[in-house]
């Protein structure tokens, strides 16, 4: 098998691991702790990620769809932070993984109050590459994410039990807590090809 043959296997790898595990686990724990597993196998290198999904923007932190589950039970996304890059507070209303691919994030976790009040919850913590954290509504959902390196890029893979593009959610005025619809779409019209096994067949022939 050559170079090119191998290269987004473990992504496909980690993908093919994921659609068994949705299809046999219904509860979030059990999803949380053997997907965190996979994961973790994923992001140990990260010469599988296509170059296209590494890039960039100048202003705005980017989210390239790497795979989405055909009955919207999960999807895998390469998040890409500039320097100084964040996000606003916000939630995602679903399971979710985040996987520290290169670089470092920070994040800051915060819960609402009865009053609609935004404080934050617990202290701020830094993902370094191979680190794996978890968030749902049921664990703790509303935080803020930024780029931990102030010149360099960082990127971090996060699986969620859903379409995430796609999943209605909110991002809060930190003043008062109030909440903002918004739905996040994805960075690129392009997904990478992980079905394309043609150049390993042909090396057996």
């Amino acid at each position: 098998m050559n170079n090119q043959t191998d290269t987004i296997a473990p992504l496909r790898d980690f993908v093919i691991g994921m659609t068994h595990l949705v299809s046999q686990e219904s509860t979030e724990s059990n999803l949380i702790s053997k997907g965190s597993d996979l994961l973790k196998t994923l992001i140990q290198t990260d010469s599988w990620l296509p170059e296209f999904c590494t890039v960039p923007h100048p202003e705005f932190y980017q989210q390239f769809l790497l795979h989405a589950d055909p009955l919207g039970r999960f999807s895998v996304v390469s998040f890409v932070w500039g320097p100084g890059q964040k996000t606003p507070i916000h939630d995602h209303c679903i399971w979710g993984l985040i996987g520290m691919l290169r670089g470092m994030e920070k994040g800051q976790r915060y819960k609402q109050l009865a009053s609609g009040e935004l404080v934050m919850d617990g202290p701020e913590t830094v993902l370094r590459q191979g680190d794996i954290e978890a968030v749902s509504p049921t664990i703790g959902d509303i935080h803020v994410v930024s780029n931990a390196i102030p010149d360099k890029t960082s990127i971090s893979i996060h699986v969620y039990g859903a379409n995430i593009g796609a999943v209605k959610r909110h991002t809060y005025d930190p003043a008062n807590g109030n909440p903002k619809n918004f739905v996040s779409g994805y960075s690129s019209k392009q997904i990478p090809n992980l079905w394309d096994r043609s150049a390993e067949i042909r090396a057996s022939l």
